[in-house]
């Protein structure tokens, strides 16, 4: 049996890795003396029975599938404390590892049954050859348990579960500190399909929702209470179990129930301001509760929504019309069709005379963030449905027409947008 390790999990715009791996070693090194080159990482990813499980290659091809096991490449390595922050010298070395779209063995989560969950990863570390101290050299050194894990991108974050009959809802939240006295708006994220399950850590970090409570993206708030509920199943669920075209969703009051006792427990959430949004099935449920409750919330953000444009009466769309929206969608979406759910009911407000309402339409999606390269070097596209990805790092600046939004005679991206925004 080897020693414990440490790691870190960074959450990505594709979702958690564990990025680092921290060593404690029995002797001081020195950073000129530590190389990626002098260990190896191996990793096995098992299900809750400790069995190595059988995932896709890629979002790409679903039933490509192989044992999730293999070796990945250190990247970089260093002295360091027990953080992983670098130093000149240190009883830990830290080692970077390889991840993102081309290296899932790094993934945190998978979804073996179509949500997401976060699963175990067994890393076996060996060093491959000595390292030089003044103690004398290091050699052999050998890591094959866990110790603890740090995410420090969910720092803040805390779970709990609604107490609203029938249908308690589990969610994660975030309180803003170090604000000024006075209300603070409160942002409700709505998670896609592959969040829904009974962890709600991940109806915030299987996307990086996190960012939202960033210091850059409270700055612009002044400070924003985050709610991210999670649905046991989908929030397309009309009850029938299946991703059906009613439009319904068995969730409509047990989200509200949760929203409005949240908003009850924490006082200093400005009711005047409480902002909706969310990807894909969060988009539907963003689209489905301000058309069902349209003078609660101050403004929505939804993203590759799927609420079929037919299922939406012009009723509706004069209840809504009032109301600030900022769709986000990609012209190469090949899970919902914005042709037949955005374009249209974007279209159908403008022409009601809908005066606050936008529509930043990617024609794809493609890394500008983390540094992904696909195979031939150049920056990763992603999978066409993943236009949370652009709004999450409020890079939505551009309307329908291709010309910047501006608020109050100012260009705004989306986040400065909605942090201008308040019910009337």
């Amino acid at each position: 049996m080897g020693q414990g390790y440490y790691t870190i999990t960074r959450i990505t715009d594709y979702g958690p890795y564990v990025t680092k791996i921290i060593l404690p070693v029995p002797q001081t090194v020195k950073k000129a003396a530590v190389k990626p080159e002098q260990f190896s990482v191996y990793v096995e990813r098992m299900d809750e029975k400790g069995e190595i499980l059988s995932l896709p290659k890629s979002w790409m091809a679903p039933d490509d599938k192989e044992p999730s096991k293999g070796y990945i490449p250190v990247t970089g390595a260093y002295p360091s404390d027990i953080d992983g922050n670098s130093a000149e010298s240190g009883g830990f070395i830290t080692l970077e590892m390889a991840y993102g779209p081309l290296m899932q063995l790094s993934a945190s989560i998978c979804a073996p049954a179509g949500f997401n969950v976060y699963i175990k990863s067994r890393y076996r570390i060996t060093q491959t050859t000595d390292i030089e101290t003044a103690e004398g050299k290091l050699t052999g050194l050998f890591y094959d348990f866990l110790l603890g894990n740090q995410s420090p991108d969910a720092a803040g974050f805390l779970n709990s579960t609604s107490s609203c009959e029938p249908e308690p809802l589990n969610y994660g939240y975030f309180i803003p500190q170090d604000v000024e006295e006075g209300k603070r708006p409160l942002i409700v994220w709505m998670h896609g399909a592959g969040e829904g399950g009974v962890d709600a850590t991940i109806a915030y970090t299987g996307n990086k929702v996190v960012r939202l409570a960033s210091p850059e993206v409270q700055k612009l708030f002044g400070g924003a209470y985050i709610l991210a509920p999670q649905t046991k199943t989908f929030w397309l669920n009309d009850g029938s179990g299946e991703y059906g075209r009613t439009g319904k969703s068995m969730y409509v009051d047990a989200l509200k129930a949760t929203i409005d006792e949240f908003v009850e427990k924490n006082p200093g959430i400005d009711r005047d301001r409480i902002y909706i949004g969310g990807d894909s099935n969060g988009g539907f449920m963003t689209m489905r509760m301000i058309v069902d409750f349209p003078e609660y919330f101050a403004a929505a953000f939804p993203i590759c929504e799927a609420l079929y444009d037919e299922l939406i009466s012009d009723q509706d769309i004069e209840n809504i019309r009032h109301l600030p929206i900022w769709f986000t969608h990609a012209k190469n979406d090949p899970v919902v069709d914005p042709d037949e759910t955005v374009v249209p009911t974007y279209k159908r407000l403008i022409a009601a005379g809908a005066p606050d309402v936008h529509f930043t339409f990617w024609d794809c999606v493609k890394d500008i963030h983390e540094g992904f390269k696909d195979a031939e070097g150049n920056p990763y596209e992603y999978f066409g449905h993943f236009t949370w990805i652009p709004m999450l790092n409020d890079d939505c600046k551009l309307d329908y027409d291709g010309k910047p939004v501006c608020k109050n005679g100012k260009e705004v991206t989306l986040l400065e947008w909605l942090a201008m925004q308040k019910r009337s």
